[in-house]
């Protein structure tokens, strides 16, 4: 007997409303499969698998499917804005200050939980971002060779 299967990627454009297409389900996996990709890598992992597609038909789907909540858009501060496929788990990111690189990280701990502001101005708050800068282990040994 197999274990049961999640929704395929056309199923959960289809549940988020929409249409389904040849380029956006090679987007949707493209962006699951990389780690924190760019519009350019993205734009060329789709490419791969479908042939010719436009900069703005990338553009274009990245916003209907982060609109919809299918993918997630992080923007580190001097980098471009990446993309991935982990979303609706509060998670947040470390950047290499150097090469840029980033990795996930589990919501933060300690006293106070990361969904607490100190002050939320009347807003009902449901998500927090949280980006930690240092550097990665390849760039701190060869900063201190």
């Amino acid at each position: 007997m197999t274990a049961p299967q999640g929704p395929t990627t056309a199923e959960e454009l289809r549940g988020a409303g929409l249409r389904v297409t040849a380029a956006r389900v090679a987007l949707l996996e493209t962006v699951r499969r990389g780690d924190h990709l760019d519009v350019e890598a993205i734009a060329s992992g789709v490419r791969d698998r479908v042939g010719h597609v436009s900069l703005q038909a990338v553009y274009e789907a990245l916003y209907a499917l982060t609109a919809a909540g299918l993918v997630r858009r992080i923007e580190p501060a001097g980098s471009p804005a990446r993309f991935e496929g982990r979303v609706g788990d509060n998670h947040h990111h470390i950047v290499c200050r150097s090469c840029g690189a980033v990795a996930d990280v589990d919501c933060a701990v300690g006293h106070a939980p990361c969904l607490t502001a100190s002050e939320a101005h009347g807003f009902v708050i449901d998500e927090a971002e949280v980006i930690y800068w240092g550097q990665c282990p390849d760039c701190a040994t060869a900063h201190s060779s």
